[in-house]
């Protein structure tokens, strides 16, 4: 086989000619039927040709002498007259050669113009196996009509049923930037595109092609293959207060950072609370790692911060061993405080200190803290150690008060029940305090109790003597202030400081 273009041999079956580049068009068969009426027309005239025409010299002047008049001379050389009813049959034969060339050009232009030509035999050429031929014709197919993005899924079989993945695969990315796909043909490309880097466990390349397409309905189908960046909670810039920062990211998996700007690893610093941004420079850098093991891009945002310092809290009662009652107090009252008794930092969930705390018998842990615009400033901690100096306990204290709660028949029981309901009045312990540093008072309350679970306190409050056991009522003046009364309706009266 050789080139039309520059004459080089080149291998049978080939798609270029190596030495010169030029493509090699294949060049469309006639239909059977226009072949055989062709070679039909074409031998009848030649064999009538053949069948008119002399055999041999010889036999053509014994014709011709039997056809030409005689003279006395001899022979009179006339123009034959057989050679003359040969001349137009010659001149036919040339016309229908003609003829049937510029059909046959006519025929080759339009099949080569064809785009349903080209697909047909395309088809024609997959089922005989012969794939280079059908991977011509459906390139030439896609020369005449560019946007068939259908032609382009065939051209991509027949490179898959000849083994080149590659092309296969360059194809199907051809399909999903094209504009003209539809969207089944787009969710068609995705998937198959998607089944190649699974089968190779590429799973980067399939986050990098979604994260390329908008196509809402298809990241959706295909979350737990993407890795989106982690998102921020606080943008970059300058700031004048502490900052926390927040990140988190779409799906389930691990976020990294560093804070100086360095690429992180899975071996950097694993995000589980927020960053504390405090004075200074921070370059906060950071990726996300699903539970596929695929990894998002990575993010960097900057940070400026120059804060003013939030002042501990002045906390009235030190650390230590105390042998009377102690109320725990905020000497000053710049901005919220918070506190804990569990050992944790105060946050915005912990209690809000809004005034002094009796310091509970045994031991106990206090954490107090300012925080403003969700900046815990330092905290401070304190232990202590309360053991009263009496062998009267709160335990008895409160068996005190069920005592006189049966005497005066508002109960029957020691549970506090008072009929068939179930429901009863309990009562417990709250702390221990000096009440106009006269004496030391276990404080109890009442609650009401309903069969269910439910509690309510009942706003009777009892104060009991923590050296003598002298049960008093604890009720608040119309100033809102604390006042002891004696159970047995005498007027003793103190105000708790």
């Amino acid at each position: 086989m050789k080139c039309p273009n520059c004459g080089e041999g080149m291998p049978e079956g080939a798609l270029y000619c190596e030495c010169c580049g030029e493509d090699i068009h294949i060049v469309p068969d006639f239909e059977p039927e226009l072949e055989r009426n062709m070679e039909q027309t074409i031998s009848g005239i030649l064999e009538e040709l053949h069948e008119e025409m002399p055999g041999s010299q010889e036999n053509v002047w014994d014709e011709w002498e039997e056809e030409l008049p005689q003279n006395e001379d001899g022979f009179e050389y006339e123009e034959p007259r057989r050679r003359k009813r040969i001349w137009p049959k010659v001149l036919l034969v040339l016309g229908i050669l003609t003829l049937l060339g510029a059909g046959s050009t006519a025929w080759y232009l339009y099949c080569y113009q064809s785009e349903e030509y080209q697909v047909n035999k395309a088809l024609q050429y997959v089922g005989q196996g012969r794939y280079d031929e059908a991977i011509a014709c459906y390139n030439r197919a896609l020369e005449l009509e560019g946007d068939n993005v259908e032609l382009v899924f065939n051209l991509a079989e027949v490179y898959l049923l000849k083994n080149n993945k590659v092309e296969y695969e360059y194809l199907l990315r051809e399909i999903v930037k094209n504009e003209n796909a539809t969207t089944e043909q787009l969710d068609a490309a995705y998937g198959k595109l998607i089944a190649i880097y699974r089968d190779r466990g590429d799973y980067q390349t399939i986050n990098t092609l979604l994260l390329a397409s908008d196509n809402e309905s298809l990241l959706n189908n295909y979350q737990s293959y993407i890795a989106r960046v982690p998102e921020f909670s606080v943008n970059e810039g300058y700031y004048t207060s502490i900052q926390p920062l927040k990140l988190s990211a779409a799906g389930t998996g691990k976020i990294y950072y560093t804070t100086d700007g360095t690429q992180p690893t899975e071996a950097s610093t694993q995000y589980t609370a927020p960053i504390i941004l405090e004075n200074g420079d921070y370059v906060i850098t950071a990726y996300f790692v699903n539970d596929r093991g695929i990894a998002s891009e990575v993010v960097s945002k900057e940070y400026h911060i120059e804060n003013k310092e939030i002042p501990p809290p002045e906390i009235n009662a030190l650390s230590g061993d105390y042998y009377f009652p102690m109320n725990i107090e905020v000497a000053d009252d710049e901005g919220e405080v918070y506190y804990t008794t569990d050992g944790s930092d105060p946050t915005y969930d912990s209690i809000l200190y809004t005034g002094p705390i009796p310091m509970p018998l045994g031991r106990s842990n206090y954490k107090f803290a300012r925080i403003e615009g969700g900046v815990t400033g330092t905290v401070v901690e304190r232990n202590y150690y309360l053991v009263m100096n009496t062998d009267y306990t709160p335990a008895q204290a409160v068996d005190s008060v069920i005592e006189y709660s049966m005497n005066i028949g508002k109960i029957y029981d020691a549970e506090g029940h008072f009929d068939e309901s179930g429901d009863s009045y309990q009562y417990q312990y709250l702390y221990v305090t000096n009440i106009n540093r006269v004496d030391d008072f276990y404080v109890i309350v009442e609650v009401y109790r309903t069969a269910d679970g439910n509690l309510t306190r009942t706003g009777n409050n009892f104060a009991v003597n923590a050296y003598t056991g002298k049960l008093l009522k604890l009720q608040r003046d119309d100033k809102g202030r604390f006042v002891l009364s004696d159970t047995e309706e005498n007027e003793n009266s103190w105000e708790e400081e």
